[in-house]
């Protein structure tokens, strides 16, 4: 589950992060007010507009039919109305949006960090995540902050340096000095960079999160050590323990249909093809997804109906599938182990009756407990309905259908 910066940020004070301070707003005359607070706690008359939405590139993406970019500074108070004015209830297009955008509902009016000071400000990047291959979290940094970490790791991957830690044990206090030494830092910024990074690990194991992207990590002009943007990605799997982290979940940022999937337990995953599929097993589904390309289609979709397959989670499946214009065929594809195949059977029948004018071909593979009596089903229900025994015979059907 993604988060708003905005919230991120809340969650990371919890922790004792130093984060750049900020008010989300969703009016311009909330704008206005928050700017007047941040300008007497700061007495700084600039601040950043920030547009939230769940997308990176905000700074060089643009509200359509506009200039105007997602992050922008604000010298005044006039400079917040227009950009708040424009930003707000506007599509915000960025490399990580595509050409369709992201409505903007919320923007964040937040602290100037480039305040003057004894010492040079400098923008570092750092983000915590499992690195898989090790079965460890590792911690990824460079000295290169402010800008896409893959153009960095592409162009000077020797900027870019990697700590790992032991999943068992907490983050080691030579570790946190030792990315603190290799980002350059010393004195009272270095003693801050330790704290941070030590508290900011506790929180991505804390907040169970996925991923957790601090870009800038940004060291100020009095050598604190604040994260001024920050990117987080929460376990789903883990909400069960953050009843406060799971609240905070915008539908609006997600894809409605998988919104709608999710409240049937179904899990669903739009793609690009034309061929629908309705499975019970993520590893099922994979091949089944393999079979769709061998046999010259395109899955449309990754739709996991889960091990009690019945007639609602069924019905439900089909209206998410049908929703998409692309789909020109539908493969259900399901193994009875738990779940009897002739239960799924006389969902799908019961499904296609309620749905009705179903207008493109439905192949239907069933194998495991019930199988035959399941495909008897099937083909007696009088409906255009295909099944199929074998997986290569359902595929046939497939390429058949989408000729």
């Amino acid at each position: 589950m993604n988060l708003h910066e905005y919230q991120a940020k809340e969650l990371l004070r919890k922790y004792n992060v130093p984060v750049q301070e900020g008010i989300a707003v969703d009016t311009v005359m909330a704008a206005e007010e928050a700017y007047r607070q941040i300008k007497t706690q700061t007495n700084n008359n600039f601040a950043v507009i920030k547009a939230q939405i769940h997308a990176g590139g905000r700074g060089k993406g643009k509200i359509a039919g506009t200039e105007q970019n997602g992050v922008k500074v604000a010298k005044s108070l006039e400079d917040v109305t227009t950009i708040a004015k424009t930003i707000l209830g506007g599509t915000l297009v960025t490399v990580q949006t595509g050409p369709a955008g992201k409505k903007v509902s919320k923007v964040l009016v937040a602290q100037d960090v480039y305040y003057p000071g004894p010492n040079p400000v400098k923008e570092f990047y750092l983000s915590i995540l499992l690195d898989r291959s090790k079965g460890q979290n590792v911690i990824m940094y460079s000295t290169e902050g402010g800008m896409d970490i893959e153009e960095v790791a592409h162009k000077t991957p020797e900027k870019i340096f990697k700590e790992w830690v032991h999943p068992s044990g907490p983050l080691q206090g030579f570790q946190a000095r030792k990315i603190a030494f290799n980002l350059g830092l010393s004195g009272e910024a270095m003693k801050n960079c330790v704290k941070f990074v030590t508290n900011l690990y506790n929180a991505y194991i804390g907040i169970d999160c996925a991923m957790l992207e601090i870009n800038p990590l940004f060291k100020t002009a009095d050598e604190k050590i604040i994260a001024v943007d920050c990117k987080m990605s929460v376990d789903e799997n883990a909400l069960m323990r953050h009843n406060d982290v799971a609240a905070l979940r915008d539908v609006t940022e997600e894809d409605p249909t998988e919104v709608e999937a999710g409240q049937y337990n179904l899990n669903y995953v739009k793609l690009d093809g034309n061929v629908g599929c309705m499975v019970n097993g993520a590893g099922l589904a994979m091949a089944t997804m393999d079979m769709i390309k061998l046999s010259g289609g395109d899955p449309a979709n990754f739709l996991d109906v889960g091990g009690t397959a019945n007639a609602q989670t069924v019905e439900a499946g089909f209206r998410i599938i049908m929703k998409d214009p692309n789909v020109k065929a539908i493969l259900i594809n399901i193994f009875g182990g738990i779940v009897r195949c002739d239960r799924v059977a006389a969902g799908v029948i019961e499904a296609y009756n309620k749905l009705g004018n179903i207008n493109i071909p439905i192949i239907v593979r069933l194998q495991g407990t019930n199988a035959a009596e399941a495909k008897k089903l099937i083909d007696e229900s009088g409906l255009k309905v295909l099944s199929a025994i074998q997986l290569s015979e359902a595929a046939e059907l497939v390429k058949k259908a989408i000729a």
